[in-house]
């Protein structure tokens, strides 16, 4: 989970850029709702209750993230999550990672994914991009090879994860959509070496890269054998109590073999 939310400070502040060479933290970087998302959906799993009113409240608990909401989000939340609004946007994979920790089926996974996504997000892509995001991750944390990952996920859903990453680099444009999100951030994955070389390709592709970044840095986090704290202290610290403690009782729970991420 907390590899969601170093992709999503990390690619803040370098929205759009097709860049190769660049700092990860700048004076401009800083979560945003992507992280308020993926801490609502690590409470829900922790707490219980309905995902809706985890989501609408983590909402009313962070009005003025920086960035801001999408303007149907901010009008579902306020409505307390009474219906969902048919969005294929990008939103609810961003939050499905941590489902993946705390079931032990791939099938599971995917059914979870869906009942996260569907209380706002019910287009059917909005749907196919929470369960993709959320069964890479843990597919990834059973440490299945790269290409079982790429092979199992283009079987179910159908994504291309053929495309060599430079080509994709070239031509991709900056979307909002889940299935033009979800692709290319494996696609970065895949292509990558260690953690931050994951975040740093899924940032060179010049889109949403706050959310392209959240995407790949889950899937990392979970395949690759640790994130160097040298690159968690750099957003821990941008973190509030509330945030962190939320993360080190999700890490206790379902994250077995990792302590928690930093002192309280």
């Amino acid at each position: 989970m907390l590899g969601v939310i170093l992709g999503d400070a990390f690619g803040s502040a370098h929205q759009r850029n097709k860049i190769q060479d660049f700092e990860l933290i700048t004076p401009d970087s800083h979560w945003t709702e992507n992280t308020v998302f993926t801490l609502a959906t690590a409470d829900y799993l922790l707490y219980g209750g309905e995902y809706e009113e985890s989501y609408t409240r983590w909402y009313s608990w962070y009005p003025d993230v920086k960035g801001g909401y999408n303007n149907s989000f901010s009008e579902w939340a306020k409505t307390n999550g009474a219906k969902p609004y048919y969005s294929c946007r990008n939103d609810g994979a961003l939050r499905a990672a941590p489902i993946a920790y705390a079931f032990d089926s791939l099938k599971e996974v995917m059914e979870e994914a869906e009942r996260s996504a569907i209380v706002s997000h019910n287009h059917p892509e909005g749907i196919k991009g929470a369960q993709a995001t959320a069964a890479a991750v843990f597919l990834a944390k059973e440490k299945a090879p790269k290409e079982t990952i790429s092979d199992l996920l283009s079987s179910i859903f159908g994504y291309d994860f053929k495309t060599p990453y430079e080509e994709l680099q070239q031509g991709y444009q900056f979307s909002c959509l889940a299935a033009d999100t979800v692709e290319a951030a494996i696609i970065a994955f895949l292509h990558s070496r260690d953690f931050e070389d994951a975040v740093r390709k899924a940032i060179s592709l010049g889109g949403d890269a706050k959310s392209l970044a959240a995407i790949a840095g889950g899937i990392a986090e979970a395949f690759y054998p640790k994130v160097p704290k040298s690159l968690q202290n750099l957003v821990w610290e941008r973190l509030d109590e509330g945030q962190q403690d939320l993360i080190n009782e999700f890490q206790a729970e379902y994250v077995k073999a990792l302590a928690p991420a930093q002192a309280a």
